[in-house]
C-alpha cells in the first residue's frame, strides 16, 4: 500500500524531471551556436506503478527522467560524409585546373604561345628574303629561343603546381593522423561514461564533428555496434565497438588507430615529374594506402589525380620473355600501351611493376618493326622468376583517368618533339653558309654536366633507345636552341648541298620551314598553331566538368545539411517553448507540493487528539 505521503512522492518525482527538463534546454540553448552540437532531449517515462489491495489495483508512482539523448539520424550522417567526399574531390580538382588554366595562359614572364609563334614565322620570312642577311637571321634564332623560352616556363609552371599538390598532401596527411589519434581517444572516453549507464553526448559531438571533417579529405564509412557480455549475450554492457575506415581501410578500430606516412619515390614515374613525390603508405607495416582506386573520393585523391594523372594513358604491357643481360636481366615487352616516340613519358631510369612486383631498371629500348620494348633491369632473376613473368602484366606507375600535370606535360612533350624533329630534318638537309653540313636546330640541354643532345642517333623508323642521343631526350623542360647557332647565325641553313655548290641561292629549306606553321600536321592531326587551342578546350572542359560537379555536390550538401538541421540543430524558437512547456509544468508540480503540504498541516496538525 502507498504511504501516506504518498502524493508528495509523486509530486516530488515531476519538480525533478522537470528540472532535468528544463536544464537540457538550458544546456541546448546556451550551444545554440556550438559547432557540431547536436540537439539534447530529457527522456521521460510513467514511474513504475505499485500493486495496491484496492478496487482500482495500481497506483501510479509518478514521473522518471530515464537519459538524455541526442536527436540524431545517423542515415543523414552516412549521406552527408558521402557527399562531402565527392564535393571535397571536386574543389581540389577545380582549384587546381584554374591553376593549370593560369600557367598556360600566363604572360607575365613571357608572351603568348600564339604572339611568339607568329613572331618567329614572320622573322623566318625576312629570312626568306634574304638568306645571306645576318641580321635577319639572328632575329629569327632569337624568337625561336623565345619559343623554347615559353615550353620551360610552362614547364617551371606545371611542376610547381605539381609540387603543390605535394605539398598539400603531406598536409592532408598530417591532418588524418591528428584525426584518427584524437577519434581513439574519445571512444576510450565514450566507453568509460557509458558504462556507468550515461551517455557521453558532448564527446559523441566531438567525435562527429572529427568524421566530418575527415570525410572531406577521404571516403570514410562507421560502423558502431555495442558490447554485450559474452556469458549473456542479450545483455548490453554500455560500451561499444567503433571502426572508422577511410578509402576501404581500416584507420580507427575502437581504442586502437593507425597512421599513414608520406614516402618520397626514390625515382621517378614520368619523365619529367618534380622530384620527390609522396607515396602514401600505412606506418610500420609499408602496405600502400588506396587512394587512387575508381571508388575512391574525397580531396586527398583529387590531389593524387592532379598530380599524377595522365588521362589513363600510363605504360602498360605484357611481358614476352626474360633473359640474361651484362649488368641484369633484359624483360622484353609485348602489346604496349605507348608506341610514338613523342608521347613517351616514362622515367628513363625508374621501376617498372610486373606482375604486381617492383623491380628497378636502369633504361629500356624500343623496336618499331616488331612494338616490343626491352627494359634492362638492375638485378639477375632465377630461372623460376622469369618463367613465372612470362606472359604477366607490366605497367610503369598507374593509369589514372584525370588531366593532371603529367598529362599536360606530356602534350607539351609531344609537341616539341614533333615540331623540332620536323625543322630539324629540314635544317640537316642543307648547309650554313660556309657549306658545311649542319646539325640539330632545336636541342636538349643536359642539366647534368651542361652538353646538349642533338639527336644524332635518330631513327626515322620510330625505333628508339633511352641509352643513345633520341628525340627522347627532349622535353618542353630542356628545349633550347642550338649553342653553336646562337652564337654565330651563319650556322643555320637555308640552302641545300647542291643548291650551294652550284652557286645558286634559292629559298628551297626557308620555304619548308615556312609551311611547318600551319600546313603540315604538327598536333593531334592539326597544325602547329592549334597547339594552344588543344591544350587550352582540354584544361577548359576539365575545369568546367569539375566546377559543374563542384556546384551539383554543393547544392546536394546544403540540402542534406538542412535536413540534419532540422533534426538535430538548436531551433532557438522551439527551445523558447520546450522552456516555458517545462517551466508551466514545473510550476504545476509546485502547487501540487503546496497543496499537499496543507492537506498534511490540517491532518496533522488540527485533527490531531
Amino acid at each position: 500500500m502507498a504511504s501516506t505521503f504518498f502524493g508528495l512522492t509523486i509530486a516530488g518525482s515531476a519538480l525533478n524531471s522537470f528540472q532535468a527538463a528544463v536544464n537540457t534546454t538550458a544546456n541546448n540553448i546556451s550551444n545554440v551556436n556550438t559547432a557540431g552540437y547536436t540537439r539534447q532531449q530529457a527522456v521521460r517515462l510513467a514511474a513504475e506503478a505499485l500493486r495496491v489491495n484496492d478496487r482500482y489495483g495500481m497506483a501510479g508512482s509518478g514521473v522518471t527522467t530515464t537519459e538524455i539523448i541526442q536527436t540524431r539520424d545517423f542515415y543523414y550522417d552516412v549521406k552527408y560524409w558521402n557527399n562531402s567526399a565527392k564535393l571535397g574531390l571536386f574543389e581540389a580538382k577545380l582549384y587546381y585546373a584554374q591553376q593549370v588554366e593560369n600557367s598556360i595562359l600566363n604572360d607575365d614572364n613571357v608572351k603568348g604561345f600564339t604572339d611568339i609563334f607568329d613572331e618567329m614565322f614572320d622573322a623566318l620570312s625576312e629570312v626568306q628574303k634574304s638568306p645571306e642577311d645576318r641580321d635577319a637571321r639572328q632575329s629569327f634564332i632569337s624568337k625561336s629561343q623565345s619559343l623554347a623560352d615559353f615550353f620551360q616556363s610552362l614547364n617551371v609552371g606545371f611542376k610547381q603546381i605539381q609540387e603543390d599538390c605535394n605539398q598539400e598532401i603531406s598536409t592532408q596527411v598530417d591532418q588524418i593522423n591528428g584525426i584518427a589519434e584524437k577519434i581513439a581517444l574519445l571512444n576510450k572516453q565514450i566507453n568509460v561514461i557509458e558504462l556507468q549507464g550515461v551517455n557521453a553526448n558532448e564527446l559523441r559531438d566531438q567525435r562527429a564533428l572529427l568524421v566530418d571533417e575527415l570525410s572531406d579529405l577521404v571516403q570514410v564509412d562507421v560502423k558502431e555496434t555495442p558490447v554485450v557480455d559474452p556469458q549473456h549475450p542479450d545483455v548490453y554492457t554500455g560500451a561499444t565497438n567503433y571502426v572508422l575506415k577511410i578509402n576501404g581501410q581500416t584507420l580507427v578500430d575502437t581504442f586502437d588507430y593507425k597512421t599513414l606516412k608520406c614516402v618520397a619515390r626514390e625515382k621517378k614515374v614520368n619523365q619529367t615529374d618534380a622530384d620527390g613525390l609522396y607515396d602514401i603508405s600505412w606506418q610500420g607495416d609499408n602496405i600502400p594506402f588506396n587512394v587512387t582506386g575508381k571508388g575512391c573520393t574525397g580531396r586527398l585523391k583529387g590531389l593524387f589525380d592532379t598530380r599524377d594523372g595522365n588521362n589513363d594513358e600510363g605504360f602498360s604491357g605484357v611481358v614476352e620473355s626474360v633473359r640474361a643481360g651484362e649488368k641484369g636481366d633484359i624483360v622484353r615487352i609485348k602489346n604496349p600501351s605507348i608506341t610514338d616516340i613523342n608521347i613517351m613519358n616514362m622515367a628513363d631510369d625508374g621501376i617498372i611493376t610486373l606482375n604486381n612486383k617492383d623491380y628497378r631498371y636502369s633504361g629500356f629500348t624500343y623496336d618499331a618493326e616488331t612494338q616490343t620494348y626491352e627494359f634492362h633491369l638492375k638485378l639477375a632473376l632465377s630461372v623460376e622468376e622469369r618463367e613465372a613473368l612470362t606472359n604477366r602484366t607490366a605497367n610503369i606507375g598507374e593509369s589514372i583517368d584525370a588531366m593532371g600535370i603529367p598529362y599536360y606535360q606530356a602534350q607539351c612533350n609531344s609537341f616539341v618533339r614533333e615540331f623540332a624533329k620536323q625543322l630539324n630534318n629540314i635544317q640537316r638537309s642543307g648547309v650554313d653558309m660556309e657549306g658545311i653540313a649542319v646539325g640539330s636546330f632545336f636541342v636538349a640541354g643536359n642539366a647534368s654536366d651542361g652538353s646538349e643532345y642533338d639527336f644524332s642517333d635518330y631513327d626515322d623508323s620510330g625505333s628508339m633507345s633511352t641509352f643513345k642521343n633520341d628525340y627522347y631526350k627532349l622535353t618542353a623542360g630542356n628545349i633550347k636552341v642550338a649553342t653553336s647557332i646562337l652564337k654565330d647565325p651563319g650556322k643555320m641553313a637555308t640552302i641545300s648541298a647542291d643548291d650551294y655548290a652550284n652557286g645558286v641561292a634559292n629559298q628551297k629549306l626557308t620555304d619548308e620551314m615556312m609551311k611547318l606553321k600551319s600546313d603540315v600536321k604538327m598536333f593531334r592531326g592539326g597544325a602547329a598553331t592549334e597547339f594552344l587551342k588543344c591544350l587550352y578546350t582540354d584544361n577548359s572542359v576539365d575545369t568546367q566538368k569539375s566546377e559543374t560537379f563542384y556546384k551539383n555536390y554543393s547544392n546536394i550538401s546544403e540540402t542534406i545539411i538542412q535536413k540534419r538541421m532540422s533534426i538535430s540543430a538548436v531551433d532557438e524558437d522551439e527551445e523558447g517553448l520546450d522552456m516555458l512547456r517545462f517551466q508551466n509544468a514545473y510550476n504545476l508540480a509546485s502547487k501540487m507540493v503546496q497543496t499537499l503540504t496543507e492537506m498534511y498541516d490540517r491532518l496533522i496538525l488540527e485533527t490531531g487528539v
